[in-house]
């Protein structure tokens, strides 16, 4: 080998993490850092100010309220990524809640079918309407704005016309999706489960990343990485045993994130889905079926928003006319954009969405705890949302600077 080619063969030093830091300031790749600082700072602020803030039953409560806007967002993540939008989501999941309790009610004022297949024909209907509205935007190029706004007034019209007003839901399993509580040993094995898989799949992309001779970026910062989320896991799992135990909505959140991850890291499939959000146009000529890509795309959001509709109505016990209304939609879109997902397309993970509704569910709650109003809720959550939105339009300028 000459001396030129052995120059050439030198990999970089690699950067410190305060230098390392700079450069991802400088070139706007800051991930999810700025929400994680925002989180752990409303924590400690309503942690000091409001009484029982810091409390298990509280604690649980906080899940609850997030487990339902965070399904959904996960779905929104999806759809974000191809540089696309799903205003319907609200309301499908309340199809969703809908068509479970209509078909679990029993003779005579419903088919009195077994709860987990009311659920699995919900998940079915939801993921059917992605398929259609998808389908519009990808093969008949209708901008995903309008159909999915269409949508939107579509499925509230359908909840309105179908539900004869409150309808109490009375099977077990689906009342079960929310309102089930692991036992304390039960709670400690998942939390070891779940974090043995999250160390392994871990692990397992940094073994990958070795084997095409792609270094580990910092050590020092990956050990923290694997003892910290563990150690929240565990922590977690010690909070919800002082009350009730670990919710089964909560495994469900975290199994889907794992799922979801997977599907977005690992696969082929979500390769295609961050290529087409970079370019669609480079995309298509690089041999990717954009027009698939899109229509699966809203079929995981069709899905993820049935599977939010069920563990909501689970949560009441119950649908009625307002299933996936207020503000539903808002904070579902929310927690996938402030917790970093960007709105143009192309940048985004699907642990944004948890953080996300972590931060809206966590607002929310302490001000609730300190007896404030709705209205300064809705205010707050707004601000938020447009600081994040402002925020994302910012990096991508940067990025755009910087060449990235």
């Amino acid at each position: 080998m000459s001396a030129g080619a052995a120059a050439f063969s030198v990999e970089p030093e690699p950067q410190s993490y305060a230098e390392r830091l700079r450069t991802n300031v400088r070139t706007g790749n800051l991930g999810s850092t700025p929400v994680l600082v925002a989180l752990g700072l409303v924590v400690l602020y309503f942690g000091l100010t409001a009484d029982n803030f810091f409390t298990p039953l509280n604690f649980s409560n906080l899940i609850g309220q997030m487990t339902g806007t965070c399904l959904l967002a996960y779905g929104v993540v999806f759809v974000l990524l191809i540089g696309e939008i799903d205003l319907s989501i609200g309301f499908v999941s309340g199809v969703g809640g809908m068509i479970a309790a209509l078909l679990q009610q029993p003779d005579p004022l419903g088919p009195g079918l077994p709860g987990w297949l009311c659920i699995v024909i919900a998940l079915a209907c939801t993921t059917a309407i992605g398929l259609f509205q998808g389908s519009i935007v990808a093969l008949i190029l209708v901008p995903s704005f309008v159909v999915t706004l269409a949508g939107l007034l579509i499925w509230q019209g359908l909840i309105q016309l179908e539900l004869p007003g409150v309808v109490t839901i009375q099977d077990n399993t689906i009342n079960n999706v929310y309102g089930y509580f692991f036992s304390d040993t039960g709670g400690w094995i998942i939390g070891v489960a779940v974090s043995a898989v999250y160390v392994a799949l871990t692990l397992g992309g940094v073994l990958a990343g070795r084997r095409h001779g792609i270094a580990i970026r910092d050590p020092a910062l990956l050990a923290g990485r694997l003892i910290a989320i563990p150690a929240i896991t565990l922590l977690t799992v010690s909070i919800c045993n002082k009350d009730r135990g670990v919710p089964f909505a909560l495994l469900l959140v975290v199994v889907m994130l794992l799922v979801l991850t997977f599907l977005a890291k690992r696969t082929t499939f979500g390769r295609h889905v961050y290529a087409v959000g970079g370019n669609a146009e480079a995309a298509r000529r690089a041999g990717i079926n954009v027009a698939r890509i899109r229509i699966l795309v809203f079929m995981i959001s069709g899905f993820m928003a049935g599977l939010g509709g069920v563990v909501l109505a689970s949560r009441l016990q119950s649908v009625d006319l307002n299933a996936g209304g207020s503000t539903l939609l808002i904070d579902a879109i929310a927690a996938a954009v402030i917790g970093g997902t960007s709105l143009f397309g192309g940048r985004g993970e699907i642990r944004n969405a948890l953080i996300g509704a972590a931060l809206i569910a966590t607002i929310a709650n302490g001000m609730n705890t300190k007896g404030w109003e709705n209205a300064i809720i809705y205010v707050v959550t707004g601000g938020i949302l447009l600081l994040a939105v402002t925020f994302d339009t910012i990096v991508r300028r940067i990025q755009i600077k910087a060449g990235r």
